[in-house]
């Protein structure tokens, strides 16, 4: 039935997320807490990253002792992990019993859990775990907040203003993860409780403001909550991303873990765990994951193009980092100590790109569809990882910054089009948990990406790391016994030095093999470019595997995004499941 007062034609634009009015201000105040809170939530993915360092100095754990990697992959994936294992059913609930009164939930437990990660008074493998689990907490919040973002926003504005705020939504959710590089490396050297304790005020701020003036425009669905479904997809989700993590660690005398009986166990158990949770969602009446929903060809090959760009991005910044931390930094007079600060810095074009782009392309995809966008995007990061590949490990920064620059633009370029044309694909009553299952893809691809960026650099290391490391070390009068015992150790021990930022050689020889050498060697063994000259060569071995894999997942995100049909601006298409009907449907 229709009714033409102006006050149900008001709700029906609302329902439909055009706006009530042409004036109306309070989209404005959707984009721009939503904005703040998407920020607040991706910063400390990387703040975390870059601020290692100073975090396992600042609580005396070394994380190159045996065991000690566990930490440390689990401060950088502890935090990815739960967002990725919760954002749907946060997502489903924002359906169900309000989107903002989710989201408002996820600022105030977000800003808890990073201030309980201020006041860690433990040292060692105690405060380690103290941090892993408030990184969980933070992690929890995070998904309330991710969940929902996109839906609100997509509620507040109409369908010609849509891309532009959903893009700059993306931007602020990956340019979150850039700046984090930035502000890790300034904050952690004062002191690394800082990196945390800066989130508190954003936090408040945000938690007062989202709860004063956000209003709840979506299309409640009440039903019943799906726990078996909810059940089965995060142990599903959870084994399979404990068996990456765990496959990138060496096991007995192999470089890596692929097959070891836990791993396999685990990555066996996650996948029988997701295929069940496949079964219960195509049975239950109120089901989690709304599997009719990939029946709309958009969301589909939208969150497949997520799914895959996000996989190149993930690993990138992981290697970006142990490239100019691990190398090319000391090799130009950086203190190992200064080395996180200053790879913050050089990587600026990446972020400066991603917030030229992202906003532009989302703006210019309302008015010429977002397909175009969301297909040149991927081709263009491609293109970024050919360079990066025919690049010298001693490169001019110039040709770096160019580089960087165009992996952030064309980054940029499909982010927020390939995300306005996810959601304006999705009908108002599915848009909660439409949104947060693309969030989802997005986020687990981090973690397959480092897992897969590691295991690839890894599988290249090994072929020519041991010979390199005897050689060197023989070079400066270090015995063949103790260099063949050194070199025999697994090549992750290189990579997290890397990523640290520091010169394993001294702790790697001992104090008593480092007395026993010459002078000359002692000071050249522990200098600036004794390790950076050793690792260079194995480095780019195994970088270009792990790059060629990046291309490939661009080139095929390029074709997902050409061939989802139409410009990417059209109406929803109606399919046959009547709780996932078109908009206009769904209000009629």
């Amino acid at each position: 039935m229709r009714v033409a007062s102006d006050s149900t034609t008001e709700a029906k634009n609302i329902a439909l997320g055009r706006g009530a009015e042409p004036n109306d201000r309070y989209r404005w105040i959707a984009l721009s807490n939503t904005t703040l809170g998407v920020l607040m939530a991706t910063l400390d993915s990387s703040i975390t990253l870059i601020a290692l360092p100073d975090i396992f100095r600042g609580i005396h754990l070394d994380p190159l002792a045996p065991g000690n990697s566990f930490y440390l992959l689990w401060m950088i994936l502890g935090f990815l992990v739960t967002t990725s294992v919760l954002v749907v059913s946060l997502g489903r609930l924002g359906d169900m019993f309000g989107r903002v009164r989710m989201y408002n939930l996820g600022f105030v437990i977000y800003t808890v859990g990073s201030l309980l990660l201020t006041i860690d008074w433990m040292q060692g493998r105690a405060g380690a775990t103290w941090l892993i689990l408030m990184r969980i907490v933070q992690g929890v919040g995070s998904a309330f907040l991710v969940a929902n973002a996109s839906a609100i926003l997509t509620d507040a504005f109409p369908r010609s203003q849509r891309g532009m705020a959903l893009g700059i939504n993306q931007v602020a959710g990956i340019g979150g993860s850039f700046i984090g590089l930035v502000l890790g490396g300034i904050l952690a050297p004062i002191n690394w409780r800082l990196i945390f304790l800066i989130s508190v005020p954003i936090g408040i701020f945000g938690t007062i403001w989202a709860y004063a003036k956000l209003e709840d425009r979506g299309i409640r669905r009440p039903s019943k909550v799906d726990w078996l479904g909810n059940f089965t997809f995060a142990i599903g989700l959870i084994l399979i991303m404990v068996g990456v993590t765990y496959g990138i660690e060496p096991y007995k005398a192999a470089s890596t873990g692929w097959r070891s009986p836990g791993v396999i166990l685990a990555l066996s158990m996650g996948v029988i765990s997701l295929i069940a949770f496949l079964i219960v969602e195509s049975k239950v009446e109120n089901p989690m994951f709304r599997i009719p929903l990939f029946r709309i060809r958009a969301f589909a090959f939208g969150t497949i193009s997520t799914f895959l760009v996000s996989v190149s991005r993930g690993g990138l910044m992981f290697m970006l980092i142990i490239w100019l931390q691990g190398i090319w930094l000391p090799l130009h007079g950086f203190a190992f100590s200064a080395t996180p600060l200053w790879a913050g810095i050089y990587m600026l074009p990446l972020t400066l790109g991603f917030l030229i782009a992202g906003p532009t392309s989302g703006y210019l995809s309302d008015r010429f569809g977002q397909r175009i966008f969301a297909t040149v995007g991927p081709i263009g990061t491609a293109v970024a990882f050919v360079l990066f590949l025919h690049m010298q490990v001693l490169f001019a920064y110039s040709t770096f910054f160019i580089v960087l620059l165009l992996s952030g633009l064309s980054q940029g370029v499909f982010a927020s089009p390939n995300r306005a044309a996810v959601m304006n694909s999705l009908p108002p009553s599915a848009r909660g948990v439409g949104g947060a299952m693309n969030s989802t893809f997005q986020n687990s691809a981090q973690v397959f990406s480092i897992g897969i960026f590691f295991s690839l650099m890894i599988a290249g290391l090994s072929r020519t790391l041991p010979g390199t490391l005897r050689q060197g070390l023989v070079s400066h009068g270090v015995s063949l016994a103790v260099a063949d015992k050194i070199a025999s150790l697994p090549p992750v021990s290189v990579l997290f030095s890397a990523l640290l930022g520091f010169n394993p050689v001294q702790k790697l020889l001992g104090t008593k093999v480092l007395a026993s050498l010459p002078s000359v060697d002692r000071t050249a063994l522990i200098g600036k470019s004794f390790f950076p000259k050793l690792i260079s060569l194995p480095f780019q071995s195994g970088l270009r595997e792990a790059f060629i894999f990046a291309v490939v997942a661009c080139i095929i995100a390029a074709a997902v995004s050409l061939f989802r049909g139409g410009s990417g601006n059209e109406d929803v298409t109606p399919v046959t499941a009547p709780e996932i009907a078109a908009p206009e449907a769904a209000i009629e």
